[in-house]
């Protein structure tokens, strides 16, 4: 198990639906800004220096999913509680508790990979071996 960080968020009105509720698909861009502020928490530089120093042009979702367990509103003050719950050789699984004030409101996995330019076409990526360091600076 990895160390989990946290990832503050003030719910603007602009984040909700016309019933006043956050629309699901913020969620999921909390969960992305939580992910690349853990890693900067644990000491990686932004991935514009990481492509220039490594070739790592950062850590593109694969697979993402959400359970929903209670609504959140303009004006709320959240947390999303990151941790890096599962390391592969190529993948790595990150759990994200979104709370307020303690209480769960919802959580998301996300399966990423270290990604490169793909060596034959630049437009591509391609997944990388998860360096033994990075996984040290944020275990």
């Amino acid at each position: 198990m990895s160390k989990t960080v946290i990832y503050p968020i003030n719910v603007e009105f602009g984040d909700c639906d016309p019933a006043g509720i956050v629309f699901f698909p913020n969620f999921f861009r909390w969960y992305d800004a939580a992910s690349r502020n853990f890693f900067h928490q644990c000491g990686m530089p932004p991935w514009r220096e990481t492509e220039k120093t490594r070739g790592i042009i950062g850590t593109p979702v694969v697979d993402i999913s959400s359970r929903f367990v209670r609504p959140a509103t303009y004006g709320d003050r959240v947390e999303v509680h990151s941790t890096i719950v599962e390391w592969n050789d190529k993948t790595f699984v990150m759990r994200h508790e979104l709370k307020r004030d303690g209480e769960l409101l919802a959580e998301g996995r996300d399966t990423r990979v270290f990604a490169i330019r793909h060596p034959d076409d630049p437009a591509r990526i391609k997944a990388i071996a998860i360096p033994a360091d990075i996984r040290e600076m944020c275990s």
